[in-house]
């Protein structure tokens, strides 16, 4: 089974949301941590997000975890009826 482009995606957004939040917190320095505290701000802000960067690696890995799952569902192993099986709930 294909999917449709707005299918397609929807997966990868998902994904790529997923995986954002999972990147987020690498290579974050807090204010405090870096001792050059904004007055007015959580000292626990981070002095340089990076979110350019970041964006960047969370686009890679999701292309990589989409056609992952994508070559997966074409092989077969990632269909509705193997899950449910695997999970043991009947269909």
């Amino acid at each position: 089974m294909a999917y449709t482009i707005s299918t397609a995606l929807a997966i990868y957004f998902v994904i790529w949301w997923i995986v954002l939040f999972f990147t987020l917190p690498f290579g974050i320095r807090s204010q405090r941590e870096e001792g050059e505290e904004i007055p007015g701000t959580d000292p626990g802000a981070p002095s340089m997000p990076r979110m350019g960067r970041k964006m960047i690696w969370t686009t890679i890995i999701s292309a990589i975890v989409y056609g992952v799952m994508a070559f997966l569902h074409a092989r077969g192993y990632l269909s509705i009826e193997r899950l449910s099986q695997m999970m043991g709930f009947p269909l």
